[in-house]
């Protein structure tokens, strides 16, 4: 029997039991299910950065988008929220849509 030992979405035991193999689960504590949320999230942006294609891209761009959604709640904070510090760190500092690489400052 294959060991995960990591977090899955929250109907992968309903998947498995449809294919009738045995398997165990726990529920994580807060501070566990926030590591185990970014040990995730590490895998997914790994997974991510290794695509090809805009399908595959999108699929790992919806995985890491629901384990941020899964985080607000442990920082007591909702997706607004993230979204008005989003947009105001935009307005400050832009974003990163065009691209630009920085290759050196020069020291005073």
């Amino acid at each position: 029997m294959p060991i995960y030992n990591k977090l899955v979405r929250d109907l992968i035991p309903q998947v498995i039991e449809k294919t009738g193999s045995k398997f165990s689960t726990r529920i994580l504590d807060p501070s566990e299910h926030l590591t185990e949320i970014k040990n995730k999230l590490f895998e997914e942006v790994k997974e991510f950065a290794e695509t090809n294609s805009r399908k595959d891209a999108l699929e790992e761009l919806a995985d890491i988008l629901e384990l941020i959604h899964a985080a607000l709640p442990i920082h007591e904070a909702t997706y607004e929220e993230l979204e008005k510090i989003r947009i105001a760190k935009k307005e400050k500092r832009g974003g990163f849509v065009e691209g630009i690489f920085l290759i050196e400052v020069e020291d005073e």
